[in-house]
């Protein structure tokens, strides 16, 4: 509790030593303006008084004269200002190259990549030298000293499908409603976990930050783990997203319909309408977690996102882009070309992409042959367009092995693995399961979604306690939802 009363108080220290630089700054460039002005004037004067002499009415023009310039009416925007300004001083519309650098540091810093603003200080060959800037580093550096090195072994997953949207449309009674009830979670539901999980400390990480592909001394791949550096009381934890392909099937029903890129250049999403309009905003995970990361920075760990999963039997990201939609689908080739151009846009912005299979099969009950089928699949329909994808995540976390480390003679394992893969994720209620194989990962996945929380409920079962780390279910669970919840 020390350590986080003390980064807090260097954080606030280092604001206020900023802020009075940045004070002191504007008024030495206020002043130097206010000289040069009068030098200005003065010479001016001076060479007024020895080209026309004192000036008299003949100095002015004409009141008829077309050429002339009217003085400003009171309140008139002179060119550069608004609101009756008369434009803005040179500190403002020429922002100060070191306040953008203390300021991207501060952004780094934010996120916990202390050693990225410390190196994007230290690289600074116009202000390295600064005051403020030995300061921070300073304080970036002490900061450092309280860090504590996560278990990588302790660390959660959760994880979701399409978030509702509309609880009217998910829950209107129809034969879908059942399935929505029990595997969805409510866009009410999803963002009282993550105020809740912000709240107790947690911190969204990448599958890739707890372990990562190496060479040993004979050049040999190996799995080893990584160094998750947060301040006292931080949690890491990874969450991820099913089915990020918006199914025929919940058109109509309160989801969105597919992801696009924003005028800002971040993934956002579309929703149709009743009407059949088309409308942009943030009507599922994706831009919902991008729009409270940009509120809540520190809840992520160096800009880290979530693991998004697709099937590919009827496209990705709500584009109908299989083979099996070239002669229905009349906008297929752009359709193919939108979903290169996302899916690069969801990596660059610290997205993981995952395979949940080509055709949601179940690899563990499934025999050899027809994984092998479904994965070339998922590599000549869905990789090619996505990229190289490493993490796979077991449509109904079914396993291709039991609790045991994976060896070459489980053949499932070996297939996949020879295909690229290298981080697999079953589910599990447990609070953490992870096994850090010698060229692998392996995680457990808790599913947050209507069964979970109601089955979590103290009035539906005083004796189970599966969330309780995360969230308070009884204020999350939504009570718009049909209950009770039937069970799998």
């Amino acid at each position: 509790m020390q350590f986080e009363d003390d980064y807090t108080r260097r954080r606030a220290y280092i604001s206020r030593r900023q802020k009075q630089r940045k004070r002191q700054r504007m008024v030495r460039i206020l002043i130097f303006f206010m000289i040069l002005g009068i030098l200005a004037a003065a010479g001016a004067g001076i060479w007024l008084f020895k080209t026309k002499g004192f000036p008299g009415a003949g100095s002015h023009p004409a009141p008829d004269d077309p050429s002339a310039s009217s003085p400003a009416e009171p309140g008139a925007d002179p060119g550069n200002g608004e609101d009756g300004e008369t434009g803005t001083s040179p500190a403002e519309t020429e922002p100060s190259g070191l306040d953008e650098l203390l300021s991207r540091a501060s952004g780094l810093a934010a996120s916990y990549d202390y050693d990225g603003a410390i190196a994007l200080l230290k690289d600074s060959a116009e202000f390295s030298g600064e005051q403020a800037v030995l300061d921070a580093i300073a304080s970036y550096e002490e900061i450092k000293t309280t860090l504590v090195r996560a278990d990588t072994a302790s660390i959660t997953h959760v994880f979701f499908h399409s978030l509702i949207m509309d609880n009217k449309k998910a829950f209107d009674g129809d034969s879908d409603e059942k399935g929505y009830n029990q595997v969805m979670t409510t866009k009410s539901e999803f963002l009282k976990i993550l105020d809740q999980m912000y709240e107790r400390g947690y911190v969204l990480v990448r599958m890739r930050d707890i372990a990562y592909e190496t060479t040993d001394e004979n050049g040999n791949p190996k799995f080893v783990a990584g160094d998750i550096m947060l301040p006292p009381g931080k949690k890491p934890f990874v969450m991820s997203q099913d089915d990020v392909c918006y199914y025929d099937y919940m058109k109509g029903d309160g989801f969105a319909t597919r992801i696009v890129i924003g005028d800002d250049g971040k993934p956002t999403c579309e929703m149709e309408l009743d009407d059949g309009t088309v409308v942009t905003g943030s009507f599922d995970l994706v831009p919902l977690l991008e729009d409270f990361i940009a509120e809540h920075p520190d809840f992520s760990y160096k800009g880290a996102r979530a693991v998004l999963a697709f099937t590919g039997y009827q496209g990705v990201l709500g584009y109908r882009t299989d083979p099996e939609y070239k002669d229905s689908n009349p906008n297929y080739e752009e359709d193919l070309e939108s979903v290169r151009q996302v899916a690069q846009c969801l990596r660059d912005g610290g997205w993981e992409l995952a395979s949940h299979s080509w055709g949601h099969i179940n690899l563990g009950s499934r025999d050899l042959a027809s994984v092998k089928t479904d994965t070339d699949k998922w590599e000549e329909r869905v990789e090619s367009l996505i990229g190289p994808t490493d993490i796979i995540l077991y449509p109904f976390g079914a396993d291709v092995g039991d609790w045991r480390a994976y060896t070459r003679e489980n053949e499932k394992f070996a297939y996949l693995y020879d295909k690229g893969f290298r981080y697999f994720c079953n589910v599990d209620s447990s609070p953490a399961w992870v096994q850090l194989g010698s060229d692998y990962l392996r995680q457990g996945r808790r599913n947050l979604d209507g069964y979970r929380m109601y089955y979590d409920l103290p009035e539906t079962n005083p004796s189970k306690d599966h969330l309780s780390d995360l969230f308070d279910v009884t204020t999350v669970f939504d009570r718009e939802r049909p209950v009770p919840v039937p069970p799998m």
